[in-house]
Order: C-alpha cells, then structure tokens, then sequence
C-alpha cells in the first residue's frame, strides 16, 4: 500500500515495461490495494496511462540530457516527471521535487538534475519526426498514412492521445459508442436469434439481447465466456445463451440465425487510447496475420445466416487490409451464398470499398470498420 501517487505511478509503469504487465489490467488492481482517494487516483491513471502513451515523445526529451540508458525505475519516474511538465502543465518547482521524492532513493539525483534540465527545455522541444512528436512506431504511422490518407491518419493517431470518454448504456453497462453503434447495426429485435461469435466480455451481445432478441454469445476462451456470463447476470438477461466455440469452426447448424456478428480480433489500432501500451506491443505482421484469421471467422459464419438474414463484420481498427480487404477476401464466397451488401448502418461512416465502412477516432468515438450483408 502507498498513499504518494507518483510512486505508484513509478511502480505501474516498470511493471508494464520490464515485466510485460498490460496497464488496463495491473492499474485497477494496483489501486485497489492502495490508500489513495479517488482524486488521487485520477492522478495515478494520467500519469500511467499518459506516460505510456506518450512513451517514444517523453523518451526523447529526456534523453538528450542523458549519458546513458537510465534503470527501469529512474526511467520511468524521469517518464512521468516529464510528463506533468510537457503535457500536464504542472509548475516546475511541483512536478520536479514531488518525483524526485517518489522515486527510489539511490535515484534521486539524476532524477533531480534531469527534470531540471527539462523543465528549462520545455519551451523549445522539438521532434525529429510525426512518429516521435505523437509518440507512435514508425510503421504504425507510415501504416495509417497509406492506408488512410496522411491527412486522415494524423488526425486519427492525435485523437488517440487523448483520454478515452466513459459512455455508460441506459442499462448501466459502460460500453464506448463505436461499438454500441455496432452492436445498433445488427438488425435484430423480438423473436429473432442472433449468434455472436466473438462475443466477450458481452458489451454487443447484452446490447442485442436487451431489444428482445434471443442471443448466442460464444467465445473460444471459457474464461473469457465467464466476462459474459457475469455481464448477463449482472444485466438480468435469460435470452442470453453462453457457448464455447472456435469462431474459424463454429458447430451450429446451417442458416440458423437471423443474424450473425464477427465482431473478430484484430490489431486495434482505433481504439489505442482505451489500452495505452497496446501501440507499444502491436508488431506489423500481425495485421495480416490477423486478416487472414477474420476471412476464416466471416468464411465459417456466413453459412449460419438464414435467407433474410444479416451478417455483419467489425473490427476497431483503421488498417485497410482488416476493413475493405477482408470484406473484399470474402465478396466471391458471399455472392455464391446469396448475400448482397448493405449501406452504412447510423453513424458517421465513410466508404471504403469492398462495401466496408469506416468510423475515424473522434472527440467521443474510438476508430471502427464495419460491413453488412443481407442473404437473399
């Protein structure tokens, strides 16, 4: 337990660097075993959250004044202590002293001569790239800039570096609005059934189950079908059926649902403020490894759609090969199915081809590609 904010802070994030702790998951925990009141906390949050997010912008700041690699923990609190300076706007004389007491003590020293050369910098920083200024990999970004449009994709990576907004549903569920605007643009109502083939934790499954509809929610993890399963208690929803199920090979018989949602895993590039190390974790390959793997869920579920029915594809993120490029692996296999396309369901949606949609990260949205089609 400790009531100094900042040494959690200092703690939290050599977790995350050195021990491969994921910041959205060791954070509660760290706060729940802490002392610290709820104003206090916030702190916490901005810091490791912030910090993390801005790692490559903070690093680069530091390290001009720096001889040589710093310890993970000297890292880190030089990580924070700059970030109250150059993002946070904390007074100088604040941010550099009450760090310097967090961090450990045989630390001390450089830690105080450091943020005060920063402190003094501030002013006049200055980066040599995009990449560093807003703090991404460089592929990530060159990614997004042929992917989207330079213009687009900075905008989108800008978006990103600020603190996600909590929506909470009229049900209490707290579920950010892309994907309640996914789980809308799945038409189902009273007497329909609905299968959710990557359904956990259950934010869209509970959100379709709640306007009458009788759901199948299925995941491959059984761990993760227990998320679900508390959320359906929770939620008071008997129409929700839990199932564990590999999305590539689902055991349901054929045209049995009047819906299907692939709301598949993908590389979650827009939605990178709600989980502020995933930027750091997320390497190139794995967004075509993880194209290949959403063609096989959408290949496997569109067999289960019954006539009149509706698939529907998601994914949060802004890569074209996991947005149009899926939906344009699949086209042929969908046309010898009967399906045809469907226009952009609510939303500020814009076209891509392959009839994929795509909603950029926003002041109140996180970054989303949808497709739609209706067999039959």
């Amino acid at each position: 337990m400790t009531s100094d904010p900042r040494r959690l802070a200092i703690d939290a994030i050599v977790r995350i660097d050195e021990e491969g702790a994921y910041a959205n998951v060791l954070l509660p925990r760290l706060l729940a075993e802490s002392d610290l009141d709820g104003r206090d906390r916030a702190f916490v949050t901005e810091l490791v959250y912030g910090s993390t997010r801005r790692r490559r912008a903070l690093d680069h700041v530091v390290d001009r004044f720096l001889m040589q690699a710093p310890p993970p923990a000297a890292r880190a609190a030089l990580r924070i202590g700059a970030h109250q300076l150059i993002e946070l706007g904390t007074p100088p004389h604040a941010a550099v002293s009450a760090t310097v007491s967090a961090a450990p003590k045989r630390f001390r020293g450089l830690v105080n001569a450091i943020l005060r050369k920063v402190s003094a910098a501030v002013a006049t920083v200055e980066y040599p790239s995009l990449a560093v200024e807003l703090s991404y990999p460089d592929w990530m970004v060159e990614r997004l800039a042929v992917d989207i449009g330079a213009d687009r994709a900075e905008a989108a990576l800008r978006a990103m570096n600020t603190a996600a907004t909590v929506h909470t549903r009229s049900d209490g569920y707290v579920q950010d609005a892309s994907s309640q605007l996914v789980a809308a643009a799945v038409p189902a109502g009273d007497g329909h059934r609905v299968l959710d083939l990557c359904a956990a934790p259950g934010g869209k499954a509970t959100a379709i189950a709640a306007r009458g509809a009788s759901v199948v929610a299925a995941d491959q993890r059984l761990g993760r079908i227990g998320l679900v399963a508390q959320n359906r208690e929770r939620l008071e929803l008997p129409d929700l059926h839990l199932v564990q199920a590999d999305a590539t090979r689902p055991s349901f018989a054929p045209a049995r649902f009047d819906a299907v949602l692939v709301d598949a895993p993908c590389t979650g590039l827009g939605a990178l403020r709600r989980r502020p190390d995933a930027r750091w974790r997320v390497e190139p390959a794995a967004v075509d490894r993880l194209a290949r793997l959403q063609v096989e869920m959408l290949t496997a579920a569109a067999p289960l759609v019954a006539p009149g029915g509706t698939l529907v594809y998601s994914v949060c993120t802004l890569t074209s090969a996991e947005s149009e490029g899926v939906a344009g692996e699949v086209a042929d296999e969908l046309a010898r199915l009967e399906f045809r396309p469907l226009p952009a369901p609510e939303g500020e949606w814009s076209p891509l081809t392959n009839d994929a949609h795509l909603l950029l990260p926003g002041d109140d949205t996180d970054g989303m590609a949808i497709a739609r089609w209706r067999r039959g």
